[in-house]
């Protein structure tokens, strides 16, 4: 049976226009490959705004304005987002938010390099009026500034209303006024059996007069701590004066050949490390990346095009004397009979040679071969007849069928 219909068909069955289609793939694939590119690249787009105290926010805690000064002095800032970026000779300003961040990996590169750790003051919340900001809801207990360098340095420290004096410079830059309040490190803790030799040393370099610490610097290498970060962050760079001074002191910690100030964000949770997904879209992965794509494209090219007109099928079953003989012939192959058709065809050829050539009606059989055999030509026809009846194959089968076409007709010639 056939699955052809028999009426024609119509002229158009499409359920979608072409232009449909392939609008609709071209939509799908550049959703996906946005897709793609935004997973690989996404922590590096995250602006930061969350009302953190690091080198990307703007609130009252964060450190924007300082990046945003650094840059307009040219002095080159520039964010790290992972600790493979620790290697460099710029100075390079840490600023944890509590005493549970890991600082290890920076404490490991950056032994004979300049960094400054700022340690943490404020507890905030987030300013639900203005995105991006903070508000304070006080300082934080002083266990978190503590905790920041512990076990290996452990300081003791105080937090106190201050007068809002100058601050003493031992040997550094600028002219810095106390916050208020105030955070200050009064020493090292004496209890801790953890703290590592070379970090006993404490050098003062801003005190506040009283006794408290500012900024130190721990041991004999460029390794400095701020005790209060309202010197450095956005409540304090309000002052052009205290601003000034900061900068100054970024410039004199940053004294071992720099290209410029390098402030670390990855251990605020702004981070990224490298991924499978990313190394697609960089050298020297970014190459097969678009082989890749250039082979799809021209595969999608090549399912769309055709190469002439569309060909309806064909029936199964066609119609018509011709489509019966051809069926009926695949069946006959089909069982492998083919050999066995030589007599027929002969008996066949036979008949029709006695009608044509006029033959006596009472001829049958061997009288009837010894008649056709009485006619001049080139073959006997009972030679042809038993070459026809020896035949087992089908090309010696088909020879004998010619020789038998060709007899007769030579006789009718």
């Amino acid at each position: 049976m056939s699955d052809i219909a028999i009426a024609p068909p119509q002229a158009d069955t499409a359920l979608f226009r072409g232009r449909t289609v392939g609008l609709m793939l071209a939509i799908g694939i550049a959703g996906f490959a946005a897709m793609l590119v935004l997973g690989a690249y996404a922590p590096d787009l995250r602006s930061g705004r969350n009302g953190g105290a690091h080198a990307l926010s703007n609130a009252v805690t964060g450190y924007a304005a300082l990046v945003q000064l650094a840059e307009a002095t040219g002095r080159h800032p520039r964010i790290v987002r992972t600790a493979h970026e620790f290697d460099t000779e710029d100075l390079l300003v840490v600023t944890p938010e509590t005493g549970a961040v890991d600082i290890s990996e920076a404490l490991m590169q950056r032994a004979t390099r300049p960094t400054l750790f700022v340690l943490p003051k404020w507890r905030t919340v987030p300013d639900d009026d203005h995105p991006g900001w903070a508000r304070y809801q006080g300082l934080l207990p002083l266990h978190e500034p503590i905790g920041v360098l512990a076990p290996g340095v452990r300081f003791t420290m105080r937090q106190y209303s201050s007068g809002g004096g100058a601050l003493v410079s031992n040997g550094v830059p600028g002219r810095f006024w106390a916050p208020r309040p105030i955070q200050v490190i009064t020493g090292i803790d004496p209890t801790n059996k953890q703290q590592q030799d070379q970090w006993r040393q404490l050098t003062p370099l801003l005190t506040d007069g009283r006794g408290g610490i500012v900024l130190a610097r721990i041991g004999e290498g460029p390794l400095y701590v701020l005790a209060d970060p309202d010197l450095f962050n956005n409540r304090g760079m309000k002052d052009l004066g205290q601003a000034r001074s900061a900068l100054a002191l970024l410039d004199w910690m940053n004294s071992t050949d720099p290209d410029g100030v390098a402030f670390d964000v990855s251990m605020n949770g702004l981070g990224h490390s490298r991924s499978p997904l990313k190394l697609l879209f960089e050298p020297p992965f970014l190459a097969m990346t678009l082989a890749i794509a250039a082979a799809l494209l021209l595969a999608g090219l090549h399912a769309f095009g055709r190469f002439g007109p569309p060909r309806a099928r064909a029936r199964a079953v066609a119609f018509g004397k011709t489509a019966l003989v051809d069926n009926s012939a695949l069946l006959i192959r089909k069982a492998g009979r083919e050999a066995r058709l030589g007599g027929r065809y002969a008996a066949a050829i036979r008949d029709r040679a006695a009608r044509a050539f006029g033959a006596p009606a009472r001829l049958r059989d061997g009288a009837l071969d010894e008649y056709l055999d009485s006619l001049k030509g080139a073959h006997r026809f009972t030679d042809l007849l038993q070459a026809a009846d020896a035949a087992r194959d089908r090309h010696s089968l088909l020879d004998a069928a010619q020789a038998l076409h060709d007899w007769q007709e030579d006789k009718s010639r």
